[in-house]
């Protein structure tokens, strides 16, 4: 039914007569504002204050102003028409309205709906959405199986799914690298990378090649070619990126591990803002043999999950002798705990928001109770690393595509394309001094976490937006990179767990905690963070496999 459709008197053929009519038009009045996207009419028709509520797959969402926030994102919905609506008064001044809908693209779907009299006109208090069975999602997944391959029949990971980055080899599918022209121009691969055999070797089975943003080009985890996965802790905020597919895959339930790689801060962006747990590895531990590269100075392959009890099972097998062929580590350093001592980079603090710091605050605070010694460092300004980090990335990123690029004008999206420009105009002598001063902080910060781990918020504060402008969002990829370039610079492992709760435009969200300890400690990192995860009032809850 089209709002031409829709009688004068608010009802239609399926609408039962004993609904009051003002109560109908208010209804309908909703569908049509629903249909034409009007976020004005959409806001008034919930009920003005902090206790509205409304919930659908992707999460609750309370008080009027978060539900606001989240429908500036959304964009309208598909088209629908409403077959059915079951009324049921609760009081003079309450009703709860039932309303199946159906959609023209195929498929039902299920609103439930508490209406209340508020200054004498029907609103909204509470909402819940149930959607049509949801077809594969192409902005999360770009081919999807159950399992697309299957994994061994026993062994450490049994039973566990994984959702590997679009830039790692699998035999006889094609690397697209985020972009439908690249994929168009690529050819099978005629054998996978030892990154994602080791996994399937333990037990694991192959869920899907997940998106990643544009060449890995990028932290927020937008694609302009297939859509921008949702985050699965957040309704309406970006996911992060450049390993946006597998972690939202990872946040949704849809995949057990997400395979991905770490260059700026592509594991540990969308950990922290999926409430996931994500390990960059140290540089060089795992080789990268079949995954297409950005900049391979800094190019680390690691893994995201839901808990920490699944990535320690995943960091024992790929990290040792018998668990990998791309190894040649068996635990090494890691075969000892770290130490129960931590340093707060000054730096850091400075950098992010203030709801960030007083929960870090409010965590380190705990940490302290638990009798760890957790003291203030300074590790040099973050633009001391930012800047250096940027060319040499760049520079290494222009070699790698500049070609392909040149050849195809006009293939990638604005952002991406702007990076690439910059990159394309850097010169040998700004390579060489950057990789100089590379070299000297890698030199300090080994010496900073020599007999300590580094402890810092992952990023300056939760997932933005996804309606923010290009100017917001370049000044949040800015801040976030001068958080997470230190362990990329230093070629450390660095992990990030949901171990924070803050405030944001649409409800309490995560954001995480990173510690950064020396280089070929990885295994005991997660041991140490696993350590750390029950600490703190601030501490994210967690799955009910995780214990300490």
């Amino acid at each position: 039914m089209t709002d031409a459709e829709i009688p004068p008197d608010g009802s239609s053929a399926e609408t039962p007569r004993e609904i009051p009519a003002d109560l109908a038009e208010a209804f309908h009045a909703y569908e049509r504002a629903i249909m034409a996207n009007d976020l004005d009419a959409l806001d008034a028709a919930f009920i003005d204050g902090p206790d509205a509520l409304r919930g659908d797959a992707a999460g609750l969402l309370v008080g009027h102003d978060a539900i606001s926030a989240f429908r500036g994102t959304r964009g309208g919905v598909p088209t629908r028409v409403i077959e059915r609506i079951e009324y049921r008064p609760l009081a003079p001044d309450a009703a709860l309205l039932v309303s199946v809908s159906r959609y023209a693209g195929g498929g039902t779907g299920l609103q439930t709906q508490l209406w209340q009299k508020q200054d004498g006109a029907w609103k909204i208090g509470a909402a819940h959405v149930t959607p049509r069975a949801a077809a594969l999602d192409r902005s999360v997944w770009r081919t999807v199986g159950d399992p697309l391959f299957q994994g061994a029949w026993d062994g450490p990971l049994q039973g566990l799914t994984v959702a590997v980055k679009d830039l790692f080899a699998i035999k006889g599918y094609r690397i697209g690298a985020g972009n439908p022209v690249f994929l168009d121009s690529a050819r099978p691969e005629t054998t996978t990378a030892p990154a994602v055999s080791d996994l399937l070797r333990a037990g694991a089975s192959l869920r899907g090649i997940a998106r990643t943003d544009e060449f890995a080009y990028s932290i927020a985890g937008d694609n302009v070619h297939y859509g921008t996965p949702p985050n699965g802790a957040v309704p309406g905020t970006l996911p992060g990126g450049s390993s946006s597919g597998p972690a939202t895959a990872v946040a949704t339930g849809q995949a057990d591990i997400g395979l991905a790689t770490d260059t700026a801060g592509s594991i540990r962006v969308p950990a922290s803002y999926q409430g996931l747990w994500g390990l960059r590895t140290t540089h060089g531990l795992v080789p990268r043999q079949g995954l297409l590269p950005l900049a391979q100075s800094f190019d680390t392959v690691g893994w995201l999950t839901r808990d920490g009890a699944t990535l320690e099972r995943v960091t024992d097998w790929c990290l040792s002798y018998d668990g990998s062929d791309s190894t040649e580590s068996v635990y090494g350093p890691s075969g000892v705990d770290l130490p129960w001592r931590f340093a707060v980079p000054t730096e850091a603090l400075a950098a992010v928001e203030d709801a960030t710091r007083a929960a870090f605050e409010a965590f380190v605070a705990g940490v302290r109770d638990a009798g760890a010694e957790v003291v203030e460092v300074s590790i040099g300004d973050l633009d001391e690393y930012l800047v250096p980090f940027r060319t040499v990335q760049g520079a290494e990123a222009w070699r790698n595509n500049g070609e392909w690029l040149r050849e195809h004008p006009g293939a990638v999206g604005a952002a991406v394309a702007e990076r690439f420009r910059a990159a394309s105009v850097l010169t040998a002598d700004d390579e060489r001094y950057a990789r100089r001063r590379v070299a000297d902080l890698r030199a300090r910060l080994a010496d900073a976490v020599a007999e300590t781990t580094l402890l810092l918020p992952t990023v300056p504060g939760p997932a933005p937006l996804r309606t923010h402008d290009s100017a917001h969002l370049d000044a949040v990829r800015a801040a976030t990179l001068r958080l997470t370039t230190p362990a990329a610079v230093g070629g450390l492992p660095a992990l990030s767990a949901p171990l924070l709760r803050v405030p944001s435009a649409t409800g309490v969200a995560p954001v995480g905690v990173s510690v950064v300890s020396r280089e070929n400690t990885d295994i005991a990192l997660v041991r140490l963070a696993r350590r750390l995860a029950p600490l703190g009032a601030t501490a994210a809850p967690r799955s009910p496999q995780e214990s300490p």
